[in-house]
């Protein structure tokens, strides 16, 4: 199922988190693979009222370890 209801919020440290239903991302047709952390790239687009989550590429980066 690749849609849930999700949560965004403020830390009281300022930080805000976007959290993502668990049956979304365990879906086998979930766009991105995650083994701990994945730098993605947030695109809010007020025209559409739509919030866009894209992996951020990072060229010339070797994984860690």
């Amino acid at each position: 199922m690749l849609e849930g209801i999700g949560r965004l919020s403020r830390r009281a440290d300022g930080k805000y988190f976007l959290y993502l239903p668990k049956n979304v991302v365990l879906d086998s047709a979930f766009p991105f693979k995650l083994e701990s952390s994945l730098p993605v790239r947030v695109v809010a687009d007020p025209k559409e009222g739509k919030l866009l989550v894209l992996p951020e590429i990072q060229k010339g980066r070797k994984k860690r370890d």
